[in-house]
């Protein structure tokens, strides 16, 4: 596992950890954050061929996407780039 893999474990993990502290997050807690998810990982539609949780093929998938804090999106590091609060062309 790289650095990069790692970090976003992590990232992740404590992302998956904040949503079940709190069950019942105000609107504006979270955001959705394209290409960011492992595949399998996604929360909901991942674009064409897809149809809901889970259903990334590939890691990073540009148009799958994952609730993470509001306002982290954007920081998040992935071997493509940065994660993005818009679906990104498929990688």
């Amino acid at each position: 596992m790289t650095k990069t893999d790692l970090s976003l474990s992590l990232a992740a993990a404590l992302t998956c950890a904040f949503a079940a502290a709190s069950p019942a997050l105000a609107a504006g807690e979270m955001e959705k954050c394209y290409g960011v998810s492992m595949a399998g990982q996604n929360d909901c539609a991942a674009g064409p061929g897809t149809t809901c949780a889970g259903t990334a093929t590939k890691d990073y998938q540009g148009n799958a996407w994952k609730y993470v804090p509001a306002g982290t999106c954007t920081e998040i590091e992935t071997p493509h780039g940065m994660g993005s609060l818009e679906a990104k062309d498929m990688m």
